[in-house]
């Protein structure tokens, strides 16, 4: 990637650095080239990795290439965070599917080299491990875990991306078909659930698990003894002749619960079925061309601005009006019933408790918005979140229709169309000769100008 491409990808990075330092292993095992991740910040902004920090990782291992005597390479990071994937606050910024290729490319260019090193390498997660923090240690010979690292996680398909930088290949091959889709799809789309460190020991991820006032001393003594031979670590290539049985049974048990509504599940879902028999240069090849084409769409887009707006925003919003001039809002519209017009919906409808309404072209596509807020709310319940009452109550509130008649009486209507001018202007038009002259008209566009 280019210096330019690079800075319209990510302005503003807060680079991750990769620094290197050579520790004496005990038993004399040798010297291992430590890494460690850190941005420089505490542990309220954890470590991501943008181009510049794959860089600084990169040239990291370049330098520890070129030092004689190294017998391993571990890698680590700052307290409590190991690292926590990409850095998605410049994804706006991304314009092309070159761009966004260039970006998987690299990201795969630098974490592979942990796996073809020509001497073992070790991750020491040490904390937080999400996206590629999660698949940095998946491309490392041998891996540790803290008993306290509070998230471990591969949560793209929540976010309607897909393991991009080795994870979608590598994981399945490491533990089977079954348990690489409880990580990459059922964890994901249950609420972005996290693993336990226990339960990502159990499932053969991590090699070791140890107590977090002394893990990395730990770690380093486990180290040591895999590579005098006291410690051998055996693994089982995983079952082949089910593989097909259980991604054809995953299929359908995503159609029943999607009816085909979003993209990333059944993108992450090809790939591990294709994991069974691609080779590591295919399979990363493939995870480049399926993450380029789902930055580029808008389920992700849809899931930053949501994410945005109830995580960040809701928080410290800028330019709020004095409260003195608020209206009651008695009933909300949403032109649209996609993924980002559902979330939008069910948001309102918590926050607010006021009647939503969605509209979108024809009722299969009503029916779809309808069923994803269904299968959040039964998600939820499911965990203990909110009672099954709550959640009768928050369903009946939320309706759809193929007609916008039903904004006649809305105090706000907020457009989720596709982000086309024409489209949204269309939109306007329509809104405008069937809502009150008090209803306050939004639009959720992140990259057109409406002014």
């Amino acid at each position: 990637m280019t210096d330019s491409q690079t800075e319209a990808a990510l302005p503003g990075e807060v680079v991750t650095h990769a620094r290197v330092r050579l520790v004496e292993l005990p038993h004399q095992a040798g010297t291992m080239a430590l890494i460690t991740l850190d941005n420089d910040r505490d542990h309220t902004r954890p470590s991501t990795f943008g181009p510049a920090g794959l860089a600084s990782l990169d040239a990291a291992v370049d330098q520890i290439v070129a030092t004689p005597g190294i017998v391993a390479v571990g890698v680590t990071g700052k307290p409590f965070i190991f690292a926590v994937g990409a850095d998605l606050s410049g994804i706006q910024h991304v314009r092309t599917r070159e761009q966004a290729l260039e970006i998987a490319q690299l990201g795969h260019n630098v974490f592979r080299r942990f796996g073809e090193l020509d001497i073992p390498t070790f991750a020491f997660v040490n904390g937080a491990a999400i996206g590629g923090g999660f698949e940095l240690p998946l491309h490392c010979t041998y891996r540790t875990v803290s008993s306290g690292a509070a998230a471990l996680s591969l949560p793209e398909v929540f976010l309607g991306l897909i393991p991009g930088w080795g994870g979608a290949w590598l994981l399945p091959n490491l533990i089977g078909p079954a348990d690489a889709m409880q990580v990459i799809l059922t964890n994901a789309m249950s609420m972005n659930r996290q693993l336990k460190p226990a339960e990502g020991r159990k499932l053969g991820i991590f090699d070791a698990m140890f107590e977090p006032a002394d893990f990395l001393e730990q770690s380093l003594e486990w180290a040591s003894k895999v590579l005098t031979g006291e410690i051998t670590i055996t693994r089982k290539d995983p079952e082949r002749g089910l593989w097909d049985t259980v991604i054809g049974f995953a299929r359908s048990t995503l159609d029943a619960r999607t009816h085909g509504a979003f993209t990333s599940p059944y993108a992450a879902l090809d790939l591990i079925a294709a994991a069974k028999t691609a080779t590591r240069d295919e399979g990363f090849a493939a995870e480049d061309e399926a993450l380029a084409d789902l930055v580029m769409g808008d389920e992700l887009r849809a899931s930053l601005y949501a994410f945005d707006l109830v995580q960040k925003r809701a928080k410290s919003p800028a330019g709020a009006p004095d409260r003195s001039l608020a209206r009651t809002v008695t009933k909300v519209g949403v032109v649209g019933a996609g993924l980002m017009a559902s979330q939008l919906a069910l948001l309102f409808a918590k926050r607010l408790q006021v009647p939503v309404v969605m509209t979108d072209l024809d009722q299969d596509r009503i029916d779809k918005g309808l069923d994803f807020v269904r299968s959040e709310l039964e998600q939820q319940v499911a965990k203990g979140r909110l009672s099954p009452d709550k959640a009768n109550r928050l369903r009946a509130l939320i309706t759809g229709s193929t007609s916008k008649a039903g904004f006649a009486d809305a105090s706000f209507v907020i457009e989720a169309v596709f982000e086309n001018m024409a489209v949204k202007q269309q939109v306007f038009a329509e809104l405008e000769a069937v809502v009150a002259d008090t209803c306050v008209i939004a639009s959720n566009t992140s990259s057109l100008s409406l002014a």
